[in-house]
């Protein structure tokens, strides 16, 4: 299969779809892979470390998406490149379709077959590729906290883990999953009194017992959200339903009840953001304010640090990519966890959460791909 690799656009988005590595792979495999020239600079990966590994490079990425069966990106197709894909390719990357409409009509009308990163299960009921950017984000989510709550960012100038004699920051973390876990593995580390909040008894069974005690865990409710929000001096979203909008957790009328300057960090704005006042933001201008609370809502954090991330990610998503190469459609066939994946399917949207939050019709994807 001819596999492309588009240089990505979305603002201050370092990462790259494939790593020299993993292109190796795929032309050591046998398929010709098509990259745009400087697609790795933001990763340290030349043209010519490319060239090394078996591609080709490319002037721009209409050649990409002209010459391709199969494009391979990080984040989600931005309107130019929308208007570059063609029927039948197959597209394969995150899209986070559930809160962007223009993007799912403009996937819809291109008839693409869009399989979705975040939406790919394993075995377990995990998403496995996923978790490797919610562990970035989860990390990061700490480290933007503790920036913007000093004071030359805006914040009310307090060190997350104190000193001793001195109160630490009290840092509530929403969603005991992947994000929430890497979150508060980094605040513990740095001496922030932690509380994880889960609707999941089990899942906050494995905290504690993971964190021996170094964290406070409680189920999550209305009133249990209030009381720990209420006396937070950072809180971080990191709740998840795959594929679907996030559910707005904090509303604005509880912003006033919080303490002044305190941090709000929104990892789950790319599914539409979990508290009501959430907008998204760039790592050029991270952070805003609302009724003297800080908002961190960056949309793509781990593109921050691409490096890490695109070693991570790739690692994760070549298995799944090679059998695409290797198969087309039929590996959609063949793997259900891959199926799940699948999000719009020639002009058909596949996967349900989506449909639903956009309010369009779900067409079953073992119906799209003809399984009867």
């Amino acid at each position: 299969m001819r596999v492309g690799v588009p240089k990505e656009v979305k603002v201050q988005e370092h990462r790259v779809g494939l790593t020299p590595n993993a292109v190796r792979e795929y032309t050591t495999a046998g398929h010709q892979v098509l990259v745009q020239t400087r697609a790795g600079e933001g990763i340290g990966a030349t043209d010519a470390a490319y060239v090394a590994a078996g591609a080709r490079i490319a002037a721009d990425a209409a050649e990409v998406f002209a010459s391709a069966d199969m494009i391979v990106k990080v984040k989600e197709p931005q309107p130019p490149e929308l208007k570059l894909l063609r029927a039948g390719q197959i597209l394969f990357t995150y899209l986070h379709l559930a809160p962007d409409p223009e993007q799912a009509h403009g996937l819809l009308e291109s008839g693409c077959i869009a399989v979705a990163y975040e939406t790919v299960t394993d075995e377990r009921g995990g998403l496995p590729l996923l978790a490797p950017m919610s562990e970035v984000a989860g990390r990061l989510a700490i480290e933007a906290a503790a920036f913007s709550l000093r004071k030359p960012a805006g914040g009310k100038g307090l060190l997350l883990g104190g000193v001793p004699g001195v109160q630490p920051a009290r840092v509530v973390v929403i969603g005991g999953g992947v994000v929430g876990t890497h979150a508060a593995r980094m605040a513990v580390g740095l001496g922030a009194e932690v509380t994880v909040l889960d609707r999941s008894l089990p899942r906050l069974r494995q905290l504690d017992e993971l964190f021996q005690g170094r964290l406070r865990t409680r189920y999550s409710s209305v009133a249990t959200i209030e009381d720990e929000v209420f006396a937070a001096d950072v809180v971080i979203g990191a709740v998840l339903i795959p594929g679907a909008s996030a559910p707005r957790v904090i509303s604005r009328a509880m912003l006033k009840q919080m303490r002044p300057r305190s941090v709000l960090v929104d990892v789950a704005i790319d599914q539409g953001g979990c508290f009501e006042t959430s907008r998204p933001t760039t790592h050029d201008a991270p952070t805003y304010e609302v009724d003297d609370i800080i908002h961190y809502c960056v949309a793509n954090m781990p593109g921050a640090v691409p490096t890490t991330s695109s070693h991570a990610l790739n690692n994760a998503t070549l298995p799944f990519g090679l059998a695409l190469a290797a198969k087309g459609e039929a590996a959609l066939v063949d793997d259900v966890h891959l199926r799940r994946g699948l999000n719009i399917h020639r002009g058909s949207v596949t996967c349900e959460p989506v449909a639903r939050a956009l309010g369009l019709p779900a067409v079953a994807p073992e119906d799209a791909l003809g399984m009867g």
